[in-house]
């Protein structure tokens, strides 16, 4: 027993010692943490607080899907819709991120509380059909048919006012 909790203890001493000496950083994370320093003046601590293996991943993924501009959604939307996920998490950090950056993407104050308000009404009856354990293939069947009525009742009221 007294030989195997030596092994423990110096294995558990081996690992400290080996966690304590930083690893070098890779080099695609220097590069992508360069860029970064270039964009925004510094490093986030949160991507300190990232491993190192996987920084240039998550900085490329970020900037092609948030900060790029050949995308499908605009800047402000893709901020309004951060903003709505981040409420629902609920992340007090990509709250104020999402919230920030919204407004400097245009974002209205109304625009920001329509975009909290519709995360929280998402997410109102996503417990109250989940809770009530809705049949699924019946609510789609459902939402189907309103969206043919609505679609065709907007065609008919199209037909009138050109009347």
């Amino acid at each position: 027993m007294k030989t195997k909790v030596t092994i423990a203890i110096a294995s558990l001493a081996f690992a400290g010692a080996c966690a304590a000496a930083p690893a070098p950083m890779n080099a695609d994370a220097q590069t992508a943490k360069a860029e970064m320093r270039r964009m925004f003046g510094r490093v986030p601590g949160f991507v300190d607080a990232f491993p190192d293996a996987g920084v240039a991943g998550a900085w490329s993924e970020f900037k092609a899907v948030q900060l790029g501009g050949d995308t499908a959604l605009s800047p402000k939307v893709k901020e309004l819709i951060g903003l709505a996920v981040a409420a629902q998490i609920p992340c007090q950090y990509c709250v104020y991120f999402h919230a920030r950056s919204a407004k400097a993407d245009g974002a209205s104050d109304e625009e920001i509380k329509e975009a909290v308000a519709m995360a929280a009404v998402t997410r109102h009856w996503s417990t109250v059909i989940n809770g009530a354990q809705i049949d699924f293939a019946t609510f789609r069947d459902e939402v189907d048919a309103m969206m043919r009525y609505a679609d065709e009742h907007a065609k008919q009221e199209a037909k009138a006012a050109a009347k």
